[in-house]
C-alpha cells in the first residue's frame, strides 16, 4: 500500500513530481492541526466562569430594606480656615499696681507666680511724702476745730447782743475755709492710698505714720515683679501685675483675603499642640475693625474659660474658623466608605444593585463632605449602611 495520498509516479517525471506535492501535502496538514487547536483553545474560555465585576454589589431584599438611599443634593457648605495664633491674657481681668507714694520699699511679700486676693499686702514702704501729707491733714483738721469753736462762741455773743452778724458771717468764712482745706488734705491721703478709716484714726490720734502698703486690688496671680527690697519708687512705676487666668483670650492674625464673612458671636475651634488632641469650642468676641498695613492681617479674639489653669499665656494655638457657607455638592459623612485609602460611596444602579465608586471629597462641614469629582447631582447614594453593603460587597468578592 502506499503511504503517500498520491499515485506513485514511474521513472524521471514521476520523482519529480512527487517533489512538488509533497510540500503541499505537509502545509495542509500543519493548517489542519492549527484549526483544530484554536477550536480547543475557544471551546476551553467558554468554559470558564466569567469574572464579576469587583465594584458591583446585589443586596438582599432584607438588606434592602435596612438601607438609606438619597440623591445627592446641594448644601451649604463652610470652608474651615486655619489661623495660627496664641493664648493670652484677658486684659479686663488685669491689674497692675504700683506706689501710691514716693517711697523706699523696706518689706516684699509676694513674688512672681504667687496667687493672691483682693486686699492682700503685696508690698511695704516709707514715704516722708505721706509723713508731709499727713501733717498737712492734721493741722488743716486742727484749724477746722478751731474755726468751729470760734464760730459757736460767736453764735452765743450774736445772741446776748454783743457783736454784729458781721463778725458771725467772717467766723462761718473762716470756717468754710478750713474745712474745704481738710477735705483736700485728706483727698490727698487717699489718693497716696490711705483708707477713710485710717484717715479717721489719724485725726483721733494725731499720730504721723510714714509707712506706705502696696495692696492687691484684684484676685489672680502674680505675673509680674519689678520691685527689690531697698528700691526707690515713684506713683508712675508698675510694680506687679495681677491677672485673673481663670477666663482667657485665644488671639489670632487673619488674612485680609479670608476676614470676609467672620463676624462677632461666630463659633469657633480652637487647637492647643500643648493640650494634645483636645479641641476647644468658644466664640469671637473681637474681629477687628482695621488691617495691620505691615502684616495685611486684622485681629480676632475669643474668650476661654480655664478653671484649672490648663491654658497658659504665650501658648500656641490655632483657631478653626469657618468662612461663608457656599452651596456645594455633599454627601452625608455616613456615606463614605475608606477603602485602600481612597474615598468611595455606594451608589445605587437599580433592581438592588449598587456600585462603589471612587470620590474625591472636601473636609466634613457640619456632618457634610461636600464632592469635588465622582457624582453628580442626580445620583442616589447609600447614606446609610454603607459600610454594611460593603462588607457584603467583600463577603461575595471571597466567596467566588
Amino acid at each position: 500500500m502506499n503511504a503517500f495520498p498520491f499515485p506513485i509516479a514511474r521513472g524521471r517525471a514521476g520523482l519529480r513530481a512527487a517533489a512538488l506535492l509533497l510540500p503541499l501535502a505537509l502545509l495542509a496538514a500543519c493548517g489542519d492541526s492549527k484549526d483544530a487547536g484554536t477550536a480547543k483553545a475557544a471551546a476551553t474560555k467558554d468554559a470558564q466562569p466569567q469574572r464579576k465585576d469587583p465594584t458591583l454589589v446585589t443586596a438582599s431584599a432584607e438588606m434592602q430594606r435596612e438601607l438609606v438611599v438619597k440623591q445627592v443634593a446641594t448644601a451649604p457648605i463652610s470652608h474651615t480656615e486655619r489661623i495660627a495664633g496664641h493664648v493670652d491674657f484677658n486684659q479686663y481681668r488685669m491689674a497692675r499696681i504700683g506706689a501710691n507714694v514716693t517711697g523706699r520699699v523696706t518689706q516684699l511679700n509676694v513674688t512672681r507666680g504667687e496667687t493672691v486676693k483682693a486686699g492682700d499686702l503685696l508690698a511695704q514702704l516709707n514715704s516722708t511724702e505721706l509723713g508731709t501729707s499727713q501733717l498737712a491733714y492734721l493741722s488743716a483738721d486742727a484749724r477746722a476745730r478751731l474755726n468751729q469753736r470760734n464760730v459757736e462762741r460767736a453764735r452765743q455773743l450774736l445772741a446776748a447782743d454783743v457783736i454784729g452778724s458781721a463778725e458771725l458771717q467772717k467766723r462761718e468764712s473762716e470756717l468754710a475755709i478750713a474745712e474745704a482745706e481738710k477735705r483736700a488734705a485728706a483727698e490727698q491721703l487717699r489718693v497716696q492710698g490711705m483708707s477713710a478709716g485710717a484717715i479717721r484714726a489719724l485725726g483721733k490720734s494725731g499720730t504721723i505714720n510714714s509707712t506706705s502698703q502696696i495692696i492687691a486690688t484684684a484676685p489672680g496671680v502674680v505675673v509680674e515683679h519689678k520691685v527689690a527690697l531697698g528700691q526707690v519708687t515713684q506713683p508712675a512705676d508698675m510694680l506687679f501685675t495681677i491677672a485673673d487666668l481663670s477666663r482667657v483670650w485665644v488671639v489670632a492674625e487673619v488674612p485680609e483675603q479670608q476676614i470676609n464673612g467672620i463676624k462677632v458671636g461666630q463659633s469657633v475651634h480652637i487647637e492647643v499642640p500643648a493640650l494634645g488632641d483636645q479641641r476647644l469650642e468658644g466664640k469671637l468676641v473681637y474681629v477687628g475693625a482695621t488691617v495691620d498695613a505691615e502684616r495685611r492681617t486684622v485681629t480676632v479674639r475669643t474668650e476661654i474659660d480655664n478653671p484649672e489653669r490648663m491654658l497658659k499665656p504665650a501658648m500656641l494655638a490655632t483657631m478653626l474658623i469657618a468662612s461663608r457657607p457656599v452651596d456645594k455638592l455633599a454627601v452625608p459623612a455616613g456615606a463614605v466608605v475608606r477603602e485602600d485609602d481612597e474615598d468611595h460611596v455606594l451608589k445605587d444602579e437599580g433592581n438592588g444593585r449598587f456600585r462603589m465608586v471612587k470620590v474625591k471629597l472636601g473636609p466634613e462641614f457640619a456632618g457634610l463632605r461636600p464632592v469635588e469629582s465622582g457624582l453628580k447631582a442626580e445620583d442616589r447614594v447609600v447614606v446609610e449602611g454603607a459600610f454594611h453593603l460593603n462588607n457584603e460587597r467583600k463577603r461575595m468578592l471571597l466567596s467566588e
